[in-house]
């Protein structure tokens, strides 16, 4: 694919790679390695591009917090518009930090637990996509206990299938997530006879990294075929029809999805029931508008196999390791040349791999590389494995930039831990 489309965000100048208008060995200096960068602008073009896209009907693009919960990312979402969609509590903390009102936070996740149900009703969230009856039972008795009315939507599995990883599909026949579409009038129902919940809208989320559209289409029939049998049974304040998320972007060979080809395929479903429409983007605004930058430690050859070592793990990007996925890795400032290797970082694992028989850039030690398509699913991901501090995140806008979240420390580590155990009695 174009390196456009890899990452709208990244260009060469004089040959050195750059995310919009700063050099990526300008950022490397300034925030060390290994560093995720993210460019402000392509996050408002794919933004832009969605919103134009679902137009001619009434609808809300809500945010996937968990691809990319940085408050700066968050912050200019909702500047350009986005409620979001989050899975915990801590996501809501995040959002609210961040500036979003109740009104603008769609709670979803298979596992909510009473904490945080109640932390959603006190924040006045527009609705909690509860996905079991045992959860709107639960949810019932939290809101009565606070004096409120739980406004819900019924998460439904429509149980369609998707061309997609094993670990990211959620909407097919056996999945742990929703309803199963078969029980979904019955539990339907049960919301509607609850003293303390209103039920406010259907959902469903079929997976993520998505480039089909069938199976979009059916999810939807099912859904709205739901709400006519409910509206003719007498509901009357079912407003939203929340169709998840799941577009897919480009990493290597995939075709990315096509907003404007997604709107056409469930905009004249959606129209004619009057229903507002809900879409939970995540990975299609910011996966593509990243870059984690690292630094080539060492070249090593063992068994036949060119290895280069750099200072990014599977514990700052862990994908390749857990998803198989593919991260197109280039040098910042190319030597000319090609070698095949194996891309390794420092962890002590040998699933530690950001990519394997890679044909790339010939690199040495002290370069810099970049590996694309980074915005989604790196930093929320990583972890401390190896007592390894997670890295830092740059925002770029134009040609300034700002480290919007700091390199942890050694003593970052250790903070939450007392230097002696306080014991006590039972």
């Amino acid at each position: 694919m174009g390196e456009g489309v890899l990452s709208p965000g990244l260009t060469r100048a004089d040959g050195v790679l750059q995310c919009e208008g700063v050099s990526l060995e300008t950022l490397a200096e300034a925030a060390g390695t290994p560093s995720f960068v993210y460019s402000a602008g392509a996050i408002r073009e794919s933004y832009e591009r969605l919103r134009r896209a679902l137009s001619p009907v009434p609808h809300r693009v809500h945010y996937s917090v968990k691809a990319n919960s940085n408050l700066a990312v968050l912050r200019l979402l909702r500047e350009l518009g986005a409620g979001v969609d989050i899975v915990s509590g801590g996501e809501l903390f995040r959002a609210r930090r961040a500036g979003y009102e109740g009104s603008a936070i769609v709670f979803s996740g298979v596992g909510k637990t009473a904490a945080e149900l109640r932390e959603a009703l006190a924040a006045g969230v527009l609705m909690v996509n509860v996905e079991s009856e045992r959860e709107l039972v639960l949810l019932d008795g939290i809101a009565g206990e606070m004096k409120r009315t739980a406004p819900v939507a019924l998460r439904v599995n429509p149980e369609v299938e998707v061309d997609t990883h094993d670990y990211i599909k959620t909407g097919t026949r056996g999945d742990k997530f929703g309803i199963p579409v078969a029980e979904a009038l019955a539990v339907a129902r049960c919301a509607l006879a609850m003293k303390h919940v209103k039920l406010r809208g259907l959902d469903m989320h079929i997976g993520s990294q998505l480039s089909h559209l069938d199976p979009y289409r059916e999810g939807v029939r099912r859904l709205l075929a739901l709400h006519d049998t409910l509206r003719a049974d007498g509901a009357k304040d079912i407003a939203y029809v929340d169709i998840g998320g799941g577009l897919a972007v480009t990493y290597d060979t995939e075709m990315p999805m096509d907003a404007q080809a997604f709107a056409e395929a469930v905009l004249p479903l959606i129209a004619p029931s009057g229903l507002t429409l809900l879409v939970e983007p995540g990975r299609f605004l910011v996966g593509n508008a990243g870059v984690l930058i690292a630094r080539v430690l060492y070249r090593k050859r063992n068994g036949g196999t060119d290895f280069v070592i750099i200072d990014a793990g599977m514990n700052d990007l862990l994908r390749p390791s857990h998803y198989g996925a593919f991260h197109l890795v280039e040098a910042v400032r190319p030597r000319g040349g090609r070698l095949t290797a194996d891309v390794v970082g420092p962890v002590c694992e040998s699933g530690d791999f950001l990519a394997r028989e890679r044909d790339m850039d010939d690199v040495r030690e002290g370069d810099l590389v970049a590996i694309r398509s980074a915005g989604a699913y790196g930093y929320v991901m990583s972890s401390n494995y190896n007592a390894r501090p997670r890295a830092a995140e740059v925002l770029v806008d134009g040609d300034r930039f700002a480290i919007v979240t700091a390199r942890e420390r050694y003593e970052d580590l250790v903070r939450l831990e007392p230097d002696a155990p306080v014991w006590r009695t039972n």
